[in-house]
């Protein structure tokens, strides 16, 4: 802000790869795009690999890398811990950093299991530090409109929600063991990777969900081992296999406390879908749906239209009036994915300037991991399971 002196937010980040490099890009990004009394600073990186490591440095403009994330948190020019390792890694780096009172930012799911989110929800609470869960999609704009939408009663008392994200990465046999495919690692497969961003999605528009029925499927049980090479890409290094220990695909119903009615797929295995997150909600006055590859966009229906005009009209979310879009271009002018992570980060660092805590938070992530919990029970178990209370 101009005449305003801004504080610096020194950040650290442990891991580099395709989060890291979303994340980084944002970081750099929000003084350009928005006006805030916080000014990040890309302090360090931290990874195993220092070659790589190195590099990744300097590509994404860090100032310096640390080999061992301890020492990271123990640097004192350092005043955030971003979070952007595979997930069995979250619980132990969350609470040292909070322990040694660094604001967090993590991705999800929050842990692997629903004990370890607990603890480090208490972790944060206990040394009063700034924290989030990387849901980004929260951020779109036409999400974020959707959400003013339904608290103006727009739609009146909401019915369904029904969410489908669908990819297809993994569809081929010989694609590799990743750590994305072992449960000691991710915890579970397309229900915590993908299936967590409709549930986090569906909390954030509907409410609170309070009891689940599911079932899961592992279509390919053996995998040649291999490991990430960037993104979603993946290679091959060794002849023998190894046993796939998660789902490849998930369905589950829900009722919301509400009364709504929520109906979820989630799956790696839809031939033709790169990245396709959908989700469409009915209420008692209107309708929405939403698609991520056409982010941008939203189908709008109002049961209160001129009979013979019925039917959805789409929004194109670029304009003054829809969340965050005055940020940046005239009109019609499209923003893509990576603005997700410059909002959500935006909003991060504005927390930690105020001191007001931001959302989606880590006990957002414990509701969450609550969730993800009772739809492998009820998968195991083959009926309706109640959502633990957390409060």
């Amino acid at each position: 802000m101009v005449g305003v002196e801004k504080t610096e937010v020194r950040i650290g980040m442990i891991g580099y790869q395709f989060m890291g490099k979303a994340h980084s890009h944002a970081y750099r990004d929000i003084p350009f795009f928005f006006k805030t009394n916080a000014k990040p600073v890309l302090k360090a990186i931290s990874g195993r690999n220092e070659e790589a490591l190195k590099e990744a440095a300097e590509d994404m403009g860090w100032e310096s890398y640390e080999t061992d994330w301890r020492k990271l948190i123990e640097r004192e020019d350092i005043d955030v811990i971003d979070i952007v390792t595979p997930n069995h890694t979250h619980a132990e780096i969350a609470i040292a950093a909070a322990e040694a009172g660094k604001h967090i930012i993590t991705e999800k799911p929050l842990a692997l299991t629903l004990e370890e989110a607990k603890r480090m929800h208490e972790a944060v609470e206990k040394y009063d530090v700034i924290h989030m869960i990387c849901h980004n999609y929260r951020f779109v704009p036409a999400i974020q409109f959707v959400k003013k939408l339904i608290e103006d009663g727009r739609l009146g008392k909401i019915y369904h929600f029904r969410a489908n994200y669908l990819q297809d990465f993994i569809m081929d046999p010989e694609f590799p063991l990743i750590w994305r495919l072992k449960k000691e690692i991710s915890g579970s497969g397309s229900l915590g990777d993908i299936g967590a961003h409709s549930i986090d999605l569906a909390r954030f528009l509907v409410g609170e969900i309070k009891e689940v029925v599911g079932t899961t499927e592992t279509f390919i049980k053996e995998r040649p081992l291999g490991e990430m090479t960037g993104g979603l890409r993946a290679q091959v290094k060794s002849n023998a296999t190894g046993e796939v220990t998660v789902d490849d695909a998930v369905a589950f119903i829900t009722r919301f406390e509400n009364g709504a009615l929520g109906t979820f797929e989630a799956t790696r295995f839809a031939g033709g879908n790169r990245n396709k997150n959908t989700f469409e909600i009915n209420g008692e006055k209107g309708s929405v749906r939403w698609n991520m590859e056409s982010m941008n966009d939203l189908d709008v229906y109002f049961s209160d239209d001129e009979q013979g005009l019925q039917g959805f009209r789409t929004i194109n979310c670029t304009e003054v009036q829809h969340p965050y879009a005055e940020a940046y271009w005239t009109a019609g002018h499209i923003i893509g994915y990576e603005h997700t992570f410059i909002h959500l980060l935006y909003e991060f660092l504005n927390g930690i300037v105020t001191n007001i805590q931001p959302e989606p938070n880590f006990k957002d992530g414990v509701k969450n991991q609550a969730i993800l919990t009772a739809i492998e029970q009820s998968s195991n178990n083959r009926q309706w399971e109640k959502i633990s209370s957390y409060e």
